[in-house]
């Protein structure tokens, strides 16, 4: 079994190390029992993520998580993939929804990793309530809680 999980941040500075970002993602490909994966993530500005917003999604703006995944010819392939996270705009979603950054930028890379395990969600207010943001929200709290435990 391999889960590799990269992580490059061009600089740009996240409330999460390496190791938090690289354990949030692997307890999201455990928790649908991949055994095999290469997954890369890298943090974005702003600006980069809005360019990469517009030329891959046809959407204007800056965003928080773009994530790109790999076909799979059968279950036994690796699951590959990548994510790209804009920490900034996870702060400003924070700080809007009354949550700790840490968790938002936790959630964005569960939010991303399930994206590139083939889950998708519905656009505008629908998408809070449907069966992968009920599955995200589980991985963030289980994460959240082993990092507590960690710390202890």
């Amino acid at each position: 079994m391999s889960l590799d999980v990269d992580v490059a941040t061009n600089r740009v500075r996240s409330p999460l190390s390496r190791e938090a970002i690289i354990d949030a993602a692997r307890a999201t490909l455990r928790g649908d029992r991949v055994r095999n994966a290469l997954v890369s993530i890298t943090l974005l500005d702003r600006a980069s993520i809005a360019r990469m917003n517009r030329r891959h999604l046809g959407h204007p703006g800056a965003t928080d998580v773009i994530s790109f995944a790999f076909d799979r010819p059968s279950p036994s392939d690796p699951v590959i993939g990548d994510i790209y996270i804009a920490p900034e705009v996870g702060r400003e979603n924070a700080l809007a929804r009354g949550t700790p950054v840490r968790e938002e930028i936790t959630r964005l890379v569960v939010h991303g990793t399930l994206h590139v395990l083939g889950y998708d969600h519905p656009a505008g207010n629908a998408r809070e309530r449907s069966p992968m943001w009920t599955r995200q929200e589980r991985i963030v709290r289980r994460v959240i809680r082993a990092r507590e435990r960690g710390r202890a």
